[in-house]
């Protein structure tokens, strides 16, 4: 049986382990997280594609009954709170919108049976050899995997070690974004303002309170998230509306996250027994397709993996030959840009995208065409001779 380790359980990793245990490969996925992260900003699915991909997965009605039921639209107001325009529900949505968290959750939940998950861990050295790919982790003991995928995010850990410094991979876009859990009326109604290089937006799908400004890149460590409050607060010095009181909020809020607006271009998807799927691959922060891609992604890897045998060469190169000009879609955005205009005149015409009926109808068609623009090939949903659920259950550290 093929052993395969794959790094990060949020959504391509567990989403990619639910197929492979599907035809019969060994799936151990480790996080670094101590449990699934709850919460998160919404996600969705947009088109056919991404549709059929969790219909064959087993997931379409429960992504349904979990689904946040998308809004209305949203109002773009000045300082005092007057209307300029209108956010329309069908920009920040798709046919279905989840909260990130709860969509790892589920993942989690339909493939803690089938895949050994190690939580509060994280890979430290890769070394290949002719049979396989020596692991060394944080805290668990050294192993050895037939393959190693990264699924773990656009600050990939194993692309790191695998392909190289993150530099090589990944591009700034000149923006940051932050995302706060608040309560209360501050946040109650879907509102967004901007001053040139400053978006904050409320009530809507990313989160209750949601920040993205221009800068230069941050002097602040990811993990630190004291210095990326104050980090916030500078960007934010002297902004009008509403924004005094939702910084005063940051030392209560429930749930933070501070990171860049990135894109992420790797020449191949693999390196040898190493593979990469979703946003270490191709992700795009912001860019409204990334669950998708990470979903039909790793959809398509385990087909082909399953497909080839377990040839990793050829089932690479197969993954790498019928995805990338799909995920060539996560290359053609900056959301920064569109989200916090650099100047009045941009913020004016931005909004007038938004409310000229014709125009936004071409952008969204055009953006659902990029939704679909993959042949899905029809996999099994299963391998003959994989275990049955219940021969393969375990999990040496089960989620919460």
């Amino acid at each position: 049986m093929t052993r395969v380790l794959i790094s990060g359980a949020s959504i391509a990793g567990p989403a990619l382990g639910l197929w492979l245990a599907r035809y019969g490969f060994d799936v151990t996925i480790v996080e670094q997280a101590p449990a699934v992260r709850p919460g998160g900003q919404a996600v969705d699915f947009k088109g056919e594609t991404h549709l059929t991909v969790l219909r064959r997965m087993g997931l379409l009605d429960d992504v349904e009954r979990l689904a946040t039921g998308g809004g209305g639209d949203g109002r773009i107001i000045d300082a005092e709170g007057r209307t300029l325009g209108i956010t329309p529900a069908a920009f920040s949505g798709g046919d279905l919108e989840i909260r990130r968290g709860d969509l790892a959750q589920l993942l989690v939940e339909r493939t803690a049976a089938t895949c050994r998950y190690v939580f509060d861990d994280t890979i430290t050295a890769l070394h290949e050899t002719p049979d396989g790919v020596d692991v060394t982790f944080r805290r668990s003991p050294a192993q050895t995997f037939d393959l190693v995928v990264g699924a773990d995010g656009i600050h990939s850990t194993v692309r790191r070690l695998a392909f190289g410094p993150e530099s090589d991979y990944v591009t700034y876009l000149g923006h940051y974004y932050a995302l706060l859990e608040v309560d209360g009326d501050l946040v109650a109604a879907d509102e967004m303002y901007n001053e040139p290089g400053r978006m904050v937006a409320t009530g809507g799908p990313k989160a209750p309170a949601f920040f993205v400004f221009r800068s230069e890149p941050l002097d602040v460590e990811r993990g630190d998230v004291e210095a990326q409050k104050q980090a916030l607060r500078e960007a934010y010095r002297g902004a009008a509306w509403k924004v005094p009181q939702l910084l005063e909020a940051l030392p209560d809020t429930r749930d933070f996250h501070l990171d860049s607006i990135s894109r992420v271009h790797v020449d191949r998807y693999s390196r040898g027994r190493v593979v990469l799927v979703g946003d270490a691959a191709y992700g795009n922060a912001l860019g409204g397709f990334g669950t998708g891609l990470a979903v039909v992604g790793a959809y398509v890897l385990a087909g082909e993996l399953m497909t080839a045998g377990g040839d990793h060469e050829r089932a690479f190169a197969a993954y790498d030959r019928k995805f990338r000009g799909y995920a060539k879609v996560a290359e053609k955005v900056n959301a920064g840009a569109l989200l916090a205009p650099s100047s009045r005149t941009r913020i004016w015409l931005r909004n007038k995208l938004f409310s000229v009926a014709p125009l936004f109808t071409r952008v969204m068609a055009l953006m659902d065409r990029f939704a679909t623009d993959i042949d899905l090939e029809d996999y099994p949903t299963s391998s003959p001779g994989a275990p049955s659920v219940i021969a393969t259950a375990r999990a040496t550290s089960p989620p919460d």
